[in-house]
This record gives C-alpha cells, structure tokens and sequence, in this order.
C-alpha cells in the first residue's frame, strides 16, 4: 500500500525529480546503478542517495519516507519509477 502510493507521487514529481536531479552531481547514475551493472549500492553510496534526497526533500516533501529507519528499502521503487529506459522498452 505505501509502495503504491510512493509511486504514485513519484510519477507526479517526475519532472520536478529529474531537474532537481541534473543539479546533483552523479545522482542519476547512482540511483540507476543497480539497474545498470546488477551491483548493490554500498553503504558509501546508500549515504550519498540520503544526502540527494535530502536536499530534494525540500521540494518534494513526501520524499522524507527515504530516510526514515528503513526508507532505503524503498529505494529500488525510486529508481524503478525513475528509470528513463522504460518508456522506450515494450512492456
């Protein structure tokens, strides 16, 4: 249930998410690491995720669930709903 509806506001604030993240040195390439090189993210890089989604925290609000206890469990969902190659893949 709050997967679904994390989802459905990350599909609201996709735009907002995607400039928000160009400001971000790295922040895309991080997010989509796992999609792109089947590789876990280490604990270096799930500290740097936070400190992205902190800053976009303020202008997405609903983004604070990331980082809660546990909220980087969710971050397969982001990167799942920011993925830029599913648009263009059939499904």
């Amino acid at each position: 249930m709050v997967r679904r509806i994390l989802i459905k506001q990350m599909e609201k604030y996709k735009d907002l998410i995607y400039s928000e993240a160009d400001h971000l040195k790295g922040f895309m390439v991080l997010i989509m690491k796992p999609r792109n090189t089947g590789l876990p993210w280490t604990r270096e890089e799930v500290r740097a995720l936070k400190t992205c989604i902190r800053r976009l925290a303020y202008y997405v609000p609903f983004m604070m669930i990331f980082l809660l206890p546990f909220g980087s469990l969710l971050l397969p969902a982001m990167a799942e709903v920011l993925d830029r190659r599913r648009e263009r893949r059939p499904s």
